[in-house]
């Protein structure tokens, strides 16, 4: 399954004042923040319906489109490029070709083994292309989709596979994306995440808070992630909680010049995030 990014888990605020932080119960967390909430799967193999293009064959052409947060998450799309410099969604970052005989046999463009050729080069391919630190990346709202031939098309000889980069703008919606001068390499930039940053509608866990890219209208920003230790097995809701709430609080009060009373957000991946592989959780603090 390939899903967007859209949330992240639990969250905990606090306001802190001459350096005491009170923090919501475990039990209040997780009646107030989803476990998951509503992640866009992206389902393997192709899908019939799309318009046979002139030369099915023919990789397509590195460029850009106008698309919508449900066309992201399809395994096909036959929509037609728009000129880069006007109002675009995705852009198109590596085209390759399906290797689709694996010890003599041939492999359907939607076999799972083919579809993990895709899942594996596309996402490390989006990493040359937007550059970055790895926390760069996670706290961007850039992510990687992939399309390959219909069935259709692979029957009439395509083997190609198209990767593209979108930018998750709020909940189930793609935002506009600069032009392709301006994001290849753009989280090498220091003032990157000013535009595709993680940032939020209020603060985490209150009434009202969304999630937006932060070229977006917004009050809190993600400023950092915080690694947590740990097997496979989740460590519970307390421990998590725990292993990053203090280190959050104190990088929000370095970033604010150590003032007596400040606001920060500690936010912790729920069992389903750890078990996708999760392990780090987000510091937020109002920007």
């Amino acid at each position: 399954m390939r899903t967007l990014r859209t949330t992240a888990g639990v969250l905990a605020t606090a306001v802190v004042l001459a350096s005491c932080a009170t923090d919501a119960s475990d039990s209040a967390a997780d009646a107030t923040a989803p476990a998951s909430t509503s992640p866009i799967s992206r389902a393997s193999g192709a899908a019939g319906g799309a318009q046979r293009p002139e030369s099915p064959a023919r990789p397509p052409a590195k460029g850009c489109y106008f698309l919508g947060f449900d066309a992201a998450t399809e395994p096909t799309n036959d929509s037609r490029p728009v000129p880069c410099s006007k109002r675009h969604t995705a852009q198109t970052y590596h085209v390759g070709r399906l290797d689709t005989v694996v010890d003599g046999h041939l492999l359907a463009v939607d076999s799972k083994m083919a579809q993990r050729q895709v899942e594996r080069i596309c996402p490390r391919k989006l990493v040359e292309y937007v550059g970055g630190s790895p926390e760069a990346r996670t706290l961007s709202r850039l992510e990687a989709v992939w399309f390959s031939p219909t069935i259709e098309q692979s029957d009439q000889g395509a083997s190609w596979f198209r990767c593209d980069v979108v930018a998750v703008g709020r909940p189930s919606t793609l935002a506009p994306l600069p032009p392709p001068g301006r994001l290849r390499g753009i989280l090498d930039r220091s003032d990157a995440l000013d535009e595709v940053g993680l940032c939020g509608t209020a603060a985490p866990g209150a009434r009202g808070f969304e999630r937006v890219i932060c070229s977006r209208r917004h009050a809190w920003r993600a400023i950092s992630t915080i690694g947590i230790s740990g097997g496979a097995q989740y460590p519970g809701v307390g421990q998590v909680r725990e292993a990053g709430e203090r280190e959050c609080r104190e990088r929000v009060q370095a970033a604010t010049g150590s003032p007596e009373r400040f606001s920060y957000g500690w936010e912790w991946p729920t069992r389903e995030q750890w078990r996708a592989g999760q392990r780090f959780g987000y510091c937020w603090a109002p920007d």
